[in-house]
């Protein structure tokens, strides 16, 4: 009990110092400045909770290998990326994030196969290189784009402010050495009236 009291005292001062913090598993593991994300925060809370609990379902599953699954949420969109052994397995990661509460749609852009250790070192150099560039781009909120990288596929999910980011963005993963394909989960940020 008292821990859950200071994990709900936790949250709120995090709210109110216009911080959110990162969950996983249900344990917060970190905080994430608010005013450097496009989304409300209550909207990054609504995300962080889905995100959450798609995470310990699929844990808790006996027929899917969770660590093989990366779950991204963003305004109520679950992205799934990965590669995964089974259709079935794919399926299964699939019915369970639509199953949560919250949860607008479910986006499948998991990979069938078998991932090795040297294609994962592969791909995190990838995913390394694409940060880098995204840093050093002026104009872009680099913290705003989640990389993952697949077998060469990178997935981008996130929020920008402009069309012209989105397509720079796009551009920097796509002209990357090792991309073999680009997946554009961005979202531009829509004006406010």
């Amino acid at each position: 009990m008292r821990n859950v009291l200071l994990g709900c005292c936790l949250v709120v001062l995090l709210a109110a110092t216009g911080c959110a913090p990162v969950v996983v598993g249900g344990a917060v593991t970190g905080v994430y400045k608010v005013g450097s994300d496009e989304r409300t925060a209550g909207t990054m809370l609504d995300d962080s909770a889905i995100t959450s609990k798609i995470n310990l379902k699929l844990i808790e599953d006996p027929m899917i290998k969770s660590y093989k699954i990366d779950v991204d949420t963003l305004e109520g969109t679950v992205f799934l990326t990965g590669v995964v052994e089974t259709v079935q397995e794919a399926e299964r990661a699939v019915w369970i994030a639509g199953s949560v509460e919250g949860v607008k749609e479910v986006a499948d852009n998991m990979q069938i196969g078998v991932k090795t250790i040297t294609q994962a070192m592969a791909d995190k150099q990838i995913g390394v290189k694409i940060k880098a560039k995204l840093i050093a781009e002026p104009g872009i909120r680099s913290w705003n784009v989640d990389v993952d990288v697949d077998l060469g596929v990178v997935t981008l999910t996130g929020k920008v402010d402009t069309q012209a980011n989105k397509d720079r963005v796009i551009e920097i993963a796509r002209t990357t050495s090792g991309t073999v394909k680009v997946v554009d989960n961005l979202r531009v940020k829509t004006a406010r009236p």
